[in-house]
């Protein structure tokens, strides 16, 4: 359990400060209190500098939506300041201390790890926007934090036949092969400067190519004839892709499709397909035996979680937390 649960807690600190580096913002913040917790304070700007990497996909969005998702991503993210307020003073409250010599071997640990020189890295740091006393400030909560968990966070560690082969049911997908697909599709383009007009006039062409498709016209015969596209000369056939290698829009309707089965007409940048899932290979997960291993680490893992979900809840219950956002 322990090592585990120092796995999950370096991971999601390492997470939090490769993706935040500083936590500099490009907008200036009017500050003011958004959370109080058993009166320690959590700021805006505590919370605005954290938001950047969440809001790239809300900067798309209308102005109305925008404005929704925005507070949105800023209250998780006052969420887990205040879980981080939380156990930083149940740290303080049991206790707990980093000695100079722990904190030095941990320094060490890491630069032996990656075969790095003390100059080595500290220019590695800075490079990350870090220096040496920003890290062990850093290294040191993470610690603490850990062996609090340690301390007192209670889980089961032997798991049952029965519970194992559940959660494989349940999470078959996670132990799959790189999965492969052949799609095919007829391409009916749409330029940028198309007029709404245009573009619906293409919809209907495809619309019509698709219901003869219904009606039992060949696949393949009529991408030679209708598709705008260089693979109109392979019948439409686009070869074999790995998941994440074709344009999102396209391959998500590709993965609703069984093998033989053609999709309505589905939009992506380029215009209006109609695809066909030719063949897909790799999509049956291995024997419960071959990943008996992977299986036990993963099902731990959750109920690790389950068991630091709980005990955040318990010193929330236990704890005064006034939310101003």
């Amino acid at each position: 359990m322990v090592s585990i649960l120092k796995k999950v807690c370096f991971c999601f600190w390492i997470f939090f400060l490769l993706l935040f580096g500083s936590g500099t913002s490009s907008e200036a913040v009017v500050d003011r209190v958004v959370a109080v917790v058993n009166q320690e304070i959590i700021t805006l700007s505590e919370v605005e500098k954290w938001k950047d990497p969440f809001l790239s996909e809300v900067r798309a969005q209308d102005r109305l939506e925008k404005r929704e998702q925005t507070q949105e991503v800023l209250r998780k993210i006052l969420d887990r300041l205040v879980e981080e307020k939380l156990i930083d003073q149940e740290v303080k409250r049991m206790g707990l201390k980093l000695s100079a010599k722990e904190m030095e071997a941990t320094i060490e640990e890491i630069r032996r790890k990656n075969n790095m020189t003390q100059e080595d890295f500290e220019r590695a740091l800075a490079k990350e926007g870090l220096t040496l006393e920003l890290l062990k400030k850093q290294l040191e909560k993470q610690i603490l934090r850990t062996r609090l968990f340690g301390m007192t966070v209670k889980m089961e560690t032997k798991f049952g036949e029965k519970e194992l082969r559940d959660f494989y049911q349940k999470n078959a997908d996670r132990y799959r092969g790189i999965e492969s697909y052949r799609p095919g599709h007829i391409l009916f383009y749409v330029s940028k400067d198309t007029p709404p007009e245009g573009v619906q006039e293409i919809r209907k062409k495809c619309q019509k190519v698709l219901d003869q498709i219904r009606k039992g016209e060949d696949f393949g015969e009529m991408a030679i004839l209708y598709s705008e596209d260089a693979s109109a000369k392979d019948r439409g056939d686009l070869g074999f892709f790995k998941k994440g290698e074709l344009l999102p829009a396209f391959e998500k309707e590709a993965f609703r499709l069984k093998s033989g089965e053609v999709s309505g007409c589905v939009r992506t940048d380029f215009g209006f397909h109609i695809i066909k899932m030719i063949d897909r290979k790799g999509a049956d997960p291995p024997p419960f035996d071959e990943v008996r291993e992977k299986i036990q680490a993963d099902y731990s893992e959750r109920e690790l979680e389950k068991a630091l979900k709980q005990f955040l809840t318990t010193l929330r219950e236990k704890s005064v937390v006034e939310i101003k956002l």
